[in-house]
């Protein structure tokens, strides 16, 4: 039989995920203690007034203590939801202390669906991105989904003057400019040495984890 990508992906999947579990709570708190630090001091975040985030789940690295930060210094947070009628597609909705909150059909918390508190990626000014392995080089694997890379994907073609071609199930629907910055967050022991890509995935200009910051110098 022969062994397909989207194989090799899951199976990197499997296996990193497994060392992510294997963290200690302990582990998971001083990660996401060091990873507020570390954010905060960003150049990109210094200036920022709208940053797209995410919930932790499936033991990623937990953004809670930034989204904190961000709140206390008066920095607007959005997290992502489930397009109700885009099949495959996310949209940001505005979230504090006070936003309904529900399960999606992936177990997962999000915002409440409620179209006021929609921001257009185009109004975004860095979305930080979950992801399941990364390279040095700053290829993401994400869930297997392909949300962010949709996402993502008028990004890179505006950014990196390429082109990214539509598949069967996959589609990249011309939008307006966007000018956000998108980076990857996770812990250090997602990093891998080499992750099968397809002609959809898009590379992050940055990823960052506790310990390090890796810079996309091919590509950005």
């Amino acid at each position: 039989m022969q062994i397909t990508t989207s194989d090799e992906k899951s199976k990197l999947r499997k296996a990193t995920r497994l060392k992510r579990k294997a963290l200690t709570s302990e582990e998971q708190h001083q990660a996401a203690s060091l990873m507020q630090q570390k954010l905060s001091r960003h150049e990109k975040v210094i200036p920022a007034k709208k940053i797209a985030l995410y919930l932790t789940n499936d033991d990623e690295l937990d953004p809670m203590p930034f989204i904190q930060w961000c709140w206390e210094n008066g920095k607007q947070v959005y997290i992502p939801v489930l397009h109700p009628f885009c099949i495959g597609h996310i949209l940001f909705l505005h979230f504090d202390h006070n936003t309904p909150m529900i399960r999606n059909k992936y177990g997962i918390l999000e915002p409440k669906l409620d179209v006021r508190y929609i921001c257009p990626m185009e109004n975004l000014d860095i979305i930080f991105t979950p992801l399941v392995a990364f390279t040095e080089s700053c290829n993401r694997l994400g869930m297997g989904g392909g949300f962010y890379d949709r996402t993502l994907a008028n990004w890179f073609t505006q950014h990196m003057n390429s082109s990214i071609p539509p598949t069967e199930t996959q589609t990249f629907p011309i939008q307006t400019p966007v000018n956000f910055y998108p980076i990857g967050i996770a812990h250090d022991c997602q990093q891998v040495d080499e992750i099968p890509t397809e002609l959809w995935d898009i590379p992050l200009p940055e990823i960052i984890t506790p310990t390090k910051i890796f810079i996309n110098h091919n590509n950005f």
